[in-house]
């Protein structure tokens, strides 16, 4: 995932000078799911992206989403880490659709990372470590994304820490192991099924959520928020 960010930021270096660049053909933002603009792949490459204007949004997210990882791969194991990272992303851009100005686009891993926030608290809360620390870090971070001027997606940090949540419960408590939660070396194959069926659970939620957000958007709507920016 770092890598990949990585790889697509000098794509976006390399095209800031076109005038339809990398970012402007990969940013989110809710128009593109709505019937002027139906792109919703967009929705998972926006969090692949970062600002230009400020170097810190991508170090910042990398730099967490390593730490996270170090801490969360190992005991999640790498198919249901990367399905908490790409549903967490899903999750966040979800929430912008519902809860953003359909005309203003968001770029960045921050969904995501909220998500694994989310995910290690959870994990930690559910093998007896201490949650303080996590705690701490993600209501900071929140109350950073709601400070005025901060321009600052906290629809799309909301929207990840949510889905983050609801990954990690899944895969920390349903269903149990019999000597503890259900990490890798503690589970049978079905019990691995059920937790695969119950994310698809969450991604067939999320997919429902966005076709709520795509009907809302309709040309009355569009105009006003237009009318509004």
């Amino acid at each position: 995932m770092i890598g990949l960010c990585v790889a697509m930021y000098a794509l976006q270096w390399v095209t800031s000078g076109q005038r339809i660049g990398i970012t402007e053909q990969f940013f989110y933002a809710g128009l593109h799911t709505s019937a002027e603009a139906m792109e919703p792949w967009r929705m998972l490459t926006s969090a692949f992206l970062h600002s230009l204007g400020n170097p810190l949004h991508i170090v910042l997210n990398l730099y967490t989403l390593w730490l996270m990882g170090r801490m969360l791969e190992p005991v999640l194991g790498w198919p249901r880490f990367l399905a908490l990272y790409l549903l967490s992303a899903f999750g966040g851009s979800v929430a912008v659709l519902l809860l953003s100005n359909p005309y203003v686009p968001v770029v960045g891993a921050s969904g995501a990372v909220y998500g694994l926030f989310a995910a290690l608290f959870i994990v930690m809360r559910r093998t007896g470590g201490s949650v303080t620390g996590i705690a701490a870090l993600i209501g900071v971070n929140l109350v950073i994304s709601f400070l005025p001027g901060a321009n600052i997606s906290w629809q799309g940090h909301v929207g990840g820490l949510v889905t983050g949540a609801a990954c990690a419960a899944v895969v920390a408590y349903l269903p149990r192991g019999q000597r503890g939660p259900g990490f890798p070396a503690r589970l049978d194959q079905r019990a691995v099924t059920v937790q695969w069926l119950l994310l698809a659970g969450i991604l067939a939620v999320l997919a429902v959520l966005t076709v709520v957000g795509i009907l809302r958007l309709t040309d009355a709507t569009l105009v006003q928020y237009w009318l509004d920016t």
